[in-house]
């Protein structure tokens, strides 16, 4: 204090404006506390059933651990008729007034950066403390005009404090007594400045992904032990980030109006290694229009100095990615579901491409444009793009898309040049579109399962009812692949030719979950199942059946990469897996007649035998019948959209 009254004294109390600053913000966290543990105590005396608030964490952290009457007051305040009591209210006030003394002096008391309204306002609201103290309690006025934050209605201590918050802030900038890297800086150590160049070396390889944004100015100070870096990440008093360095420890406090974006920052700041505390949601008069704001601590311990800079250089390079993050999710779910949209912001920020060059060249109406342009039968008005696509399909466009708008954008080149490479973008994913393969490879992997299934059971001789009810739930779920398709149908006349393939495909299901039923009839009494030379036959049937589906899925897949520039080795494994399904239904024809010859010589005196035995046989060989419409028509489709004559 001495070496401050000897500079006042020469008249130069411009100097002492870091370190009042300093001491400011710090009293604007202290009295934040304050007026959180009033409204804390009011509610608890207005409604006694609910919990109370434990503050001991934030009362250590400002160094108040002495103020037991702090700690006290949410739980031992009451009601008395309206008046709230506060034990030991004398020293709550005297508290309020000192660290607004303190707050409001760099903004008020040195003449150069004199703020006349706001020292007049502190100059009442000094006054009315010292009035408050001459009554028992606080009434619901005293009480609202303390706590309020309403800016249309009459002035308030919890509104000073903001107004004298922001003053602060940007006096802290303007008086910094150094720019480090970017940083305003004063009053640290020699040894902070390679931490504070390695934040800023982090923050200064993402911050152009901002474009013309507001934001990401940092104010670093030392306080004791500890350096604090402050980043501005936006205009709102809910949304902050403060980082405190001491020793090899990294704590960072984030507060955030979103709760889905504060877990997209806290999943970043977890991938480097942070370990997070969040707390319950927060409400505060005045900030986000009363509703809750999300609160955690993040802590990195470091094993030494290299490590510490890596992560202070990661964190500042993961912030510009919370700019305007909640805009950017809301226009992406205009075409995808929430959690692909927020698959694709993260991706956006792991190949620090970043939404805002999106946004900035147009957002959602990129995108909706495109799809006007690239197909009219593709798009009909209200369908989002995952509709049409598929989710995979849609989420890669975006990811893509975003990609393309950063670095555009960072080129300095026009937005219509985005906008061409969107339709472009678009009518790529159009052509190469897999959503109907996905449902023909789904269809064909439960015929598969019951393929499967009936050719080892024939194989071992059993079929149990579980058996039989799992070929009849694959029958049915194969049955809703089909009525998707039909669904889709009625919307857009495209997926008409999947309908027609998909029919020929069910026919397969059908036919097969039928003879799982068939052989289990052959393994009941009085039957008690099939010569051996009978099952012979038939399991070779089966066998067949379940080898022309697996070249089916093949081709399936194959299909899925077929287009105008398909590889001629895509082209030949795609022919080659379809005539191999044509040898099997050949196959299967002759399997079909040996295996009638060997039922009549060996199963003609047991009518019922042989009737069903000849029923399975041509149940199996209809199956692979349907396998062989199923292949023509898979071929047609391919050729049609491959732009190939069939």
């Amino acid at each position: 204090m001495e070496k401050e009254s000897a500079v006042a004294s020469l008249g130069q109390s411009t100097l002492l404006l870091p370190a009042w600053i300093k001491a400011a913000l710090q009293a604007n966290d202290r009295l934040k506390l304050y007026l959180s543990v009033l409204q804390s105590a009011a509610q608890r005396a207005t409604h006694p059933a609910t919990s109370s608030v434990d503050w001991t964490r934030e009362i250590a952290h400002l160094n108040l651990r002495q103020a037991t009457w702090l700690k006290d007051v949410s739980t031992t305040a009451y009601l008395q008729d309206q008046t709230l009591i506060v034990p030991q209210l004398s020293h709550w006030l005297d508290a309020l007034a000192a660290d607004l003394g303190i707050m409001a002096r760099p903004v008020c008391d040195i003449a150069e950066h004199k703020h006349p309204a706001l020292a007049a306002r502190r100059d009442i609201w000094i006054k009315k403390i010292g009035e408050l103290g001459d009554d028992e309690g606080l009434s619901p006025q005293a009480l609202n005009d303390l706590t309020h934050g309403n800016r249309q209605g009459s002035d308030s201590f919890h509104l000073l404090v903001m107004d004298l918050h922001k003053q602060l802030n940007a006096m802290a900038i303007a008086v910094a007594t150094e720019d480090l890297d970017g940083a305003h800086v004063w009053q640290i150590a020699d040894d902070d400045r390679p931490l504070i160049q390695a934040f800023m070396r982090g923050l200064s390889r993402t911050a152009p992904l901002k474009f013309n944004h507001p934001g990401l100015d940092t104010a670093v100070t030392r306080n004791g032990k500890r350096l604090l870096i402050q980043n501005d990440i936006g205009t709102n008093d809910a949304h902050v980030l403060v980082i405190e360095v001491e020793k090899h420890a990294i704590t960072l406090t984030y507060s955030d109006l979103h709760v889905a974006r504060f877990g997209f920052f806290q999943q970043m700041l977890e991938g480097i290694g942070f370990e997070w505390t969040v707390f319950d949601p927060r409400t505060t008069d005045g900030l986000n229009e009363g509703k809750p704001y999300q609160v955690g601590n993040a802590v990195f311990k470091a094993a030494d100095n290299d490590a510490l800079r890596m992560a202070l250089e990661a964190v500042g390079s993961r912030i510009v990615f919370v700019i305007d993050w909640n805009r950017a999710r809301k226009r992406l779910q205009a075409f995808v579901r929430k959690p692909v949209a927020l698959a694709v912001l993260r991706f956006a920020a792991e190949q620090d491409l970043g939404h805002m060059a999106w946004l900035l060249a147009g957002g959602e109406q990129l995108v909706f444009e495109a799809m006007q342009a690239v197909d009219g039968d593709a798009f009909r008005i209200g369908e989002r793009l995952d509709q049409v696509l598929g989710e995979a399909a849609a989420q890669k466009f975006l990811q893509d898309l975003l990609r393309v708008a950063s670095v555009k954008l960072r080129e300095q080149l026009p937005v219509a040049l985005i906008a061409d490479e969107a339709r472009l973008l678009l009518a790529r994913e159009l052509q190469r579109r897999s959503h109907e393969y996905d449902l023909l490879a789904e269809h064909a992997a439960f015929c598969h399962a019951i393929a499967l299934a009936l050719s080892e059971g024939m194989e071992f001789a059993s079929t149990t009812a579980d058996g039989l009810q799992r070929a009849k739930d694959w029958e049915r779920k194969a049955d809703h692949v089909l009525m998707e398709a039909r669904r889709r149908a009625e919307r857009q006349p495209r997926w008409l030719p999947m309908v027609q393939l998909l029919e020929h495909m069910d026919n397969t299901a059908d036919a097969l979950e039928e003879a799982t039923f068939i052989h289990s009839m052959t393994l009941a009494p009085p039957l008690d199942g099939l010569p051996p030379s009978v099952n012979a036959v038939l399991g070779e049937l089966a066998d067949t059946t379940l080898t022309a589906i697996q070249d089916q899925i093949k081709a399936i897949e194959i299909a899925r990469l077929m287009s105008e520039h398909a590889e001629p080795t895509d082209s030949e494994a795609f022919l080659q897996a379809l005539w191999r399904m044509l040898r099997a239904e050949r196959i299967c024809d002759d399997l079909l007649r040996t295996a009638r010859v060997r039922i009549v010589e060996t199963l003609h005196a047991s009518p019922v035998a042989c009737s069903l035995a000849t029923e399975l046989a041509s149940t199996i060989e209809n199956a692979t019948d349907s396998l062989l419409t199923a292949g023509y028509a898979l071929r047609k489709l391919v050729f049609n959209k491959s732009g190939m004559s069939a």
